[in-house]
């Protein structure tokens, strides 16, 4: 990717009117849009009777559509704070990702407050950082959360970005996005610390974590691989031996494939 004028070059440019003027943006801050799909947030998001606006919407294949160019106040982040500022939208870069955010069980199914339903595969139960209780949250695809760190790299490269936030953190009180499905603290401390260094390969975790409701356990890495044992239970602790694209193989006590993002890990 490259920024030319404050856009992406060879992105899709979609205007949003809701915007103010000139900033000179030293902090990203992550969202979710709690849709139903980029497309549909796309297009609230340049509703002109909403008034509200983001400066990328990223899908979970993990497309990016540009709403309002990056020197421009976009409407994303509402009554909000950091540190000594106020305001948050003169100081800050938002991105939103497709993800429908909190959802309720019903049966075997995760409901978002739209009415689609989920599978528990898709689906994390976890304690939101400004809570003290768990809810069940959808899971980030991979392709979604890699686009983000691209996009981000890009743009602290590009804006001297110093600070990564999430709206939670911004307005407590308020906002529960991206919330707890989406790496966070991992995330920024990637980006922005000092010893960080991309090209690097990440160190493969001794053992992983069983991190939503049930996991299918299969003889190959992907989809295609046949199922070997009941799915694995939430909590149940595994051996990793190595990774092949998105999938780790474990010992749980025989050896299998799992899909990685559906692991809790030490470095996750």
């Amino acid at each position: 990717m490259e920024i030319q004028h404050h856009k992406l070059k060879d992105i899709p440019f979609h205007e949003s009117p809701n915007h103010g003027g000139t900033i000179t943006p030293d902090t990203i801050i992550m969202h979710y849009t709690a849709g139903a799909s980029a497309e549909s947030s796309i297009n609230t998001l340049t509703d002109p009777d909403n008034d509200v606006s983001a400066h990328v919407v990223i899908s979970a294949r993990g497309d990016i559509t540009q709403l309002v160019p990056f020197n421009t106040k976009a409407n994303h982040a509402g009554p909000s704070h950091h540190e000594n500022r106020t305001g948050m939208n003169q100081y800050s870069i938002g991105i939103e990702m497709d993800n429908p955010g909190i959802l309720k069980k019903s049966g075997e199914k995760y409901v978002s407050w739209f009415g689609r339903k989920y599978p528990e595969e898709e689906v994390i139960e976890e304690v939101h950082r400004n809570e003290d209780f768990t809810r069940f949250w959808h899971i980030y695809p991979e392709e979604q959360i890699n686009a983000a760190f691209n996009l981000c790299k890009l743009l602290i490269k590009t804006y001297d970005i110093k600070y990564l936030l999430g709206h939670e953190e911004v307005s407590p009180d308020r906002k529960k996005d991206p919330g707890p499905a989406f790496p966070l603290d991992k995330f920024r401390n990637k980006l922005l610390s000092e010893d960080r260094s991309s090209d690097e390969p990440d160190k493969l975790p001794d053992v992983g974590e069983v991190a939503v409701p049930k996991l299918n356990f299969r003889d190959a890495p992907g989809t295609e691989g046949q199922k070997i044992t009941q799915p694995l239970e939430k909590g149940t602790s595994l051996k990793i031996i190595r990774k092949e694209g998105d999938w780790y193989q474990v010992e749980a006590p025989v050896k299998g494939w799992v899909m990685g993002k559906y692991l809790k890990t030490d470095d996750s």
